[in-house]
């Protein structure tokens, strides 16, 4: 692709200003930073993308093949019915209808048997909790720095680099971070990650099965997920020790998923569930701050520093219990661009020149993950939009197809960038699919590129806004908090649908949508959001 192709896809900012230079004719100076923006990918959408949505479709042809001779009984009236049934032959006193529709009466017997034979079980989640650490925990942006400083573990350049990223992080001043990172000794320990893993995690199961009432011993299928902290014995094998959880308890452990394992986590779950029904499943979701905190000068190390938080949650769920339940799980979508090398190292775990572990972020990360969810999102399409919807975008796919892409036109003395009315392509309105949204609270500027391409109102971003806020990124569990927030303000009603989205190392995008089965009260405790 030429420098002119791709000049709509750069942005640019004055990040310092300088003073005057005499040199130059005592003109002021100042630096530009040229980005490379998240591409427009509702824009962008490749058709074979689409079929990965569809193909969902294709697989229950056999059931949609019994719909329309079932909508043709259906107009006849039962009078109509009931004659061309019986209608008698005179001339071999035989029904002349009936012998006809022996074969369809048994396709129809088949292809309902089929369906109720292989169809999974529900999914319900019976609740979820949030762990809200101890405010001793708490710290606000400027002490944050100020810690950070009296640890004595960054220089002076890597600390205004920190103090820059954190005041434009779209944090506020009361998430909460590890003790262990702000002191003077190594933090990155077997016993420091020991440590924090057991207050967060158990800190929100106590409140999971508080709030339940389910005794830990009822739970046959336990899931953990932490992306950076591994031990032996694992995670899973701490929380069954604590909880003295029974002997044939189905324990999983996933690491190295990043922030969206947690969708991951649920997906196995799920699976779990529907090879033992009858059962309950723990899902948590958790990342461990300390464990992973970078103490050396590469910037792109630096990153994570600023952003993650401490946090966990966990779910219950159940293909038994559906009444008190809150949600009924209606779709996962993941999606996975590994195979592709800058995909794969765009978040990658290595260690620095002076040999201190950390995890690099590339530049190109927004535009890799931009890809990623457009993959996502064109799958889930089909599953979730109105008919009316995809229609139109199906429709708007084709033209482009058989008669090129939208030209955009540019204009000589601007940046800025248009497109023709007559050719721009339909863009689909997930706001007609979903009443909520929990988008993975990564950092400001990620919330800022979903909210515009995916054209979303400041309302449906509060949810996702206000957590990074509060509570910062804390990985996997970010979009349980935020539904929590909908909890908190009462906004879920019954028949709501909601969508989580998160993405994370891989580089993986993944999607969940759940229906509200009944009105959720506004909670009297355990909830990270109260007061």
């Amino acid at each position: 692709m030429g420098g002119g192709e791709e000049h709509h896809l750069l942005s640019t900012e004055i990040v310092k200003r300088g003073g005057v230079d005499a040199d130059a004719g005592g003109s002021p100076t100042f630096s530009v930073r040229v980005r490379r923006r998240l591409p427009d990918f509702v824009q962008s959408v490749n058709l074979k993308y689409v079929k990965l949505g569809y193909h969902y479709l294709i697989n229950h042809a056999l059931y949609l093949a019994a719909i329309l001779p079932l909508l043709v009984v259906g107009s006849l009236s039962r009078e109509e019915l009931w004659t061309k049934l019986w209608k008698w032959d005179t001339t071999t006193s035989t029904s002349t209808h009936i012998p006809a529709l022996l074969p369809f009466l048994a396709l129809f017997l088949f292809t309902l048997s089929v369906y109720y034979a292989s169809r999974p079980r529900s999914i319900y989640l019976i609740d979820f909790a949030c762990y809200r650490p101890h405010d001793d925990f708490k710290v606000s942006k400027e002490q944050f720095i100020e810690l950070a400083r009296k640890s004595g573990k960054f220089d002076q350049e890597s600390l205004e680099f920190q103090k820059r990223i954190v005041e434009s992080s779209g944090i506020g001043d009361e998430s909460y971070v590890p003790k262990a990172i702000m002191s003077g000794e190594k933090c990155s320990t077997m016993k420091e990650g020991r440590a924090e893993a057991s207050m967060v995690m158990f800190g929100a199961l106590d409140d999971l099965f508080s709030k339940t009432h389910v005794k830990p011993k009822d739970v046959g299928i336990l899931v953990v997920n932490c992306s950076i902290f591994n031990p032996t014995p694992s995670l899973s094998a701490m929380i069954i020790n604590h909880y003295k959880m029974r002997g044939n308890v189905l324990n999983f452990n996933v690491g190295g998923m990043g922030c969206s394992a947690g969708i991951i986590a649920l997906d196995l779950a799920r699976d779990m569930l529907d090879a033992n029904p009858n059962n309950y499943a723990v899902v948590v979701s958790t990342e461990m701050v300390a464990y992973n905190w970078y103490t050396g000068r590469q910037r792109s190390m630096l990153l994570p520093n600023c952003f993650f938080r401490m946090g966990c949650s966990a779910l219950l769920l159940s293909n038994r219990h559906r009444r008190g339940a809150k949600y009924r799980l209606e779709h996962i979508v993941r999606t996975h661009k590994a195979a592709d090398d800058r995909s794969f190292r765009c978040i990658h775990q290595e260690e620095d020149e002076q040999g201190l572990k950390g995890i690099t972020v590339s530049r190109q990360v927004m535009e890799i993950g931009g890809d990623a969810l457009k993959t996502n999102i064109t799958t889930l399409g089909p599953l979730v939009l109105p008919l009316s919807e995809q229609l139109l975008f199906f429709a708007t796919l084709v033209w482009q197809q058989l008669f090129g892409s939208p030209q955009r036109s540019r204009s000589s003395t601007s940046n800025s960038t248009s497109t023709s009315s007559s050719t721009k392509p339909y863009i689909p309105d997930y706001k007609l699919a979903f009443e909520h949204f929990c988008l993975h609270a990564a950092s400001k500027a990620v919330l800022d590129q979903l909210q515009r391409n995916l054209e979303l109102s400041d309302k449906n971003m509060e949810a996702s806004r206000r957590t990074l806020h509060r509570f910062g990124n804390t990985s996997s569990s970010s979009i349980w908090y935020e539904l929590a927030y909908l909890e908190a303000n009462q906004r879920v009603k019954r028949g709501d649908r909601i969508w989580q989205l998160s993405f994370g190392s891989g580089l993986k995008c993944n999607s969940a949508v759940w229906r509200s089965l009944r009105r959720i009260p506004k909670p009297t405790s355990n909830n990270p959001w109260l007061p």
